[in-house]
C-alpha cells in the first residue's frame, strides 16, 4: 500500500480491460495503487460476471468522468436460453426452465429485428437505481418487487454473431441507460423459452476501444516510465466533441468562467476548449448568442489539439 507522501499527481485516463469475477471499484484501487495516483475513479461501474472496457480518470480528469457516463456503449454478449434466473445473469438463481425450439437464422434474426432502434425497457430490480431512497437490489435481496416505469433507450446495432441449439452470441452498441440483462431475457421471452447473460464483454465505450486497453496482469509487469506511458491525455474523453482554439484574451475570461465570442466557432453544442500551444482546457458549450461558456474546466495540461481535431 503506497503512503500518502508516495503518491502523486497524474491527470488522464488509462483504458483497463477488467477481468470477470472482480468489482469495478476493486479494479479502480488496483489501478490506482499501481499507479499511485493521488486522485482516480472510474466512468460506469461492470458488474463482477462482466470483464471489458473501464475507463479509469485520474486527477483532473475526473471532472469529465460524466462524459463517458452518458456516452454509448458497446458490448459482446451470449445468452443462455431456456433458463431465466432471478438476476438475469449466470449469478442468479434459476426460476425457470423452458425447452428451446429448433433455431434458424431467419428466426433469430426476425425476433432481434424487434429490439433494434428506440425500444421501452423495464429497469431490473438487481439494479442500482432508487425507489424511495433505495436501491432496487437491496429491496430485491429481501425478496420485495415494486413496480419499474419503462425507459427509453436506443439500441444503435444488434448483430448476431453466432449461435446454436442453446444460445446466441450478439454484438450490442446501445445508448446509456441500457441494461443488458434485460435485453437478454427479452430477447429469450421473444424466442419462447427465456434466457439470461451467461457472458457479457464491454468492448467500447464512447469512442474509446478494448483494442487500447491493458490488464491488470500486464499493468504490474511494468516500470514507472512504462506506465505512464499508458496514461492518455485527458481530452480523449471528449474527443469526439469539435475542437475550439482561444486567444490568449479569450483564454483568460474562460478562466474567469465568462463566455466569449469566439470567431469560426460551431454554432451550438459542446466543444473542447484549447489554449495557445494546444493545452486542454476543458468543456464549454455553445449558448443561443453564439457565445462560448465554459462549463467543467480543467488545470492546465499540455496536449495536441490537431491529433484530436
Amino acid at each position: 500500500m503506497s503512503r500518502r507522501n508516495d503518491l502523486r499527481s497524474i491527470n488522464g485516463i488509462v483504458l483497463l480491460d477488467k477481468a470477470s469475477g472482480m468489482t469495478s471499484n476493486a479494479a479502480l484501487q488496483k489501478v490506482k495503487r499501481i499507479l499511485k495516483a493521488q486522485k482516480a475513479g472510474h466512468t460506469g461501474s461492470l458488474d463482477p460476471l462482466a470483464s471489458g472496457l473501464l475507463p479509469i480518470c485520474l486527477g483532473e480528469a475526473t471532472k469529465l468522468s460524466g462524459f463517458l457516463l452518458n456516452t454509448d456503449k458497446r458490448y459482446r454478449v451470449k445468452v443462455r436460453l431456456g433458463i431465466a434466473t432471478l438476476t438475469g445473469d449466470s449469478e442468479g438463481e434459476i426460476v425457470e426452465t423452458k425447452a428451446v425450439e429448433p433455431l434458424s437464422e431467419d428466426v433469430v434474426e426476425q425476433v432481434l429485428a424487434g429490439f433494434r432502434g428506440e425500444i421501452l425497457q423495464v429497469p431490473p430490480m438487481y439494479s442500482a437505481l432508487k425507489h424511495q431512497g433505495r436501491r432496487l437490489y437491496d429491496l430485491a435481496r429481501q425478496g420485495i418487487e415494486v413496480e419499474r416505469e419503462p425507459r427509453r433507450v436506443v439500441i444503435h446495432e444488434l448483430k448476431l454473431l453466432g449461435f446454436d441449439s442453446s444460445s446466441l452470441q450478439l454484438d450490442v452498441a446501445c445508448s446509456k441507460g441500457t441494461y443488458i440483462r434485460t435485453l437478454a431475457e427479452d430477447v429469450g421471452k421473444a424466442l419462447g423459452c427465456g434466457g439470461h447473460v451467461e457472458m457479457l464483454r464491454r468492448t467500447g465505450v464512447g469512442d474509446l476501444s478494448i483494442a487500447d486497453s491493458h490488464t491488470l496482469e500486464s499493468m504490474e509487469t511494468l516500470d514507472e516510465s512504462e506506465l505512464l506511458g499508458l496514461v492518455l491525455p485527458m481530452d480523449r474523453i471528449v474527443s469526439a466533441l469539435p475542437a475550439v482554439q482561444l486567444s490568449d484574451e479569450l483564454g483568460f475570461y474562460v478562466r474567469k468562467g465568462q463566455a466569449v465570442l469566439v470567431p469560426k466557432a460551431p454554432k451550438h453544442g459542446w466543444v473542447r476548449l484549447y489554449a495557445k500551444q494546444s493545452v486542454f482546457m476543458g468543456v464549454g458549450e455553445i449558448l443561443d448568442d453564439g457565445r462560448v461558456t465554459p462549463r467543467r474546466l480543467v488545470k492546465a495540461v499540455q496536449s495536441d489539439v490537431q491529433e484530436l481535431s
